[in-house]
């Protein structure tokens, strides 16, 4: 189900790239990074890659010990570990892609001229993503699978159609109003100011627009309760027989 939000979340930095090669979304954040352009985007890639990798707090939980599990105990030793490792592996891999997309990838100081200089940009900032996956697990709690999907669905779904449509909006009229960089400005910092303050308030506008939603609902929800509404979560019991 994460899959559609972070589909969704996908086509922003494409459509501001205005290519799907990596290497030409990473060249059109020569100027600025992505992450500015489109924080909402970027929020919405990083929870969908999480769930979608089953890390904590979207990792379901399960009774290993008890369940005959596959792999956990048809394998041990290091074959046990290589799937262990898959999953870190997977997990970094979220990082380099969150890197790429949104952060300039392996772009920066210097790096046409020393490749390996470049690598080392691309590894630290992938490394900053996954040590962010790592607080996250250790921070937040888990969800139980009804609060997983109503998340997804209810507020994920929403925001990234909302968030799709909305730098559309602005991205068409950037360039009509003749605020979007030229390609050969694309590598100018200042060139790409305009454009991204102006996609940057609007995530900021569509963020207090979404909060407020959630307060109001909040705040309508509490009020049932101290009315002693029944919620969607409460259990009627059934009534007692002869």
């Amino acid at each position: 189900s994460y899959e559609v939000p972070l589909a969704l979340a996908l086509l922003v930095p494409v459509m501001l790239a205005g290519s799907m090669s990596m290497v030409g979304i990473v060249e059109a954040q020569a100027g600025m990074w992505f992450l500015f352009s489109a924080p909402i985007a970027a929020f919405l890639f990083f929870i969908s890659s999480q769930a979608e990798t089953g890390r904590a707090p979207f990792d379901l939980l399960e009774a290993e010990s008890e369940l005959v599990a596959g792999y956990n105990i048809e394998y041990s030793g290091m074959k046990f570990a290589m799937f262990f490792a898959g999953e870190f592996m997977h997990v970094f891999t979220n990082g380099v892609l969150m890197a790429v997309i949104f952060t300039g990838g392996w772009y920066g100081p210097f790096a046409r001229e020393a490749p390996l200089l470049a690598f080392t940009y691309l590894m630290l900032k992938s490394g900053f993503w996954y040590l962010l996956s790592l607080l996250m697990r250790n921070a937040l709690p888990r969800v139980r699978i009804d609060q997983l999907m109503t998340f997804n669905w209810k507020f994920l779904v929403p925001l990234s159609i909302a968030n799709l449509l909305m730098t559309a909006f602005l991205l068409k009229l950037v360039q009509e109003g003749g605020l979007a960089p030229s390609p050969e400005e694309a590598s100018d910092f200042i060139a790409n100011i305009p454009q991204t303050v102006v996609l940057f308030l609007g995530n900021v506008a569509l963020a207090a627009f979404v909060m407020t939603l959630i307060r109001n609902q909040g705040r309508e929800e509490r009020l049932a309760e101290d009315a002693g509404e029944p919620s969607d979560l409460t259990v009627t019991p059934a009534p007692a027989g002869d």
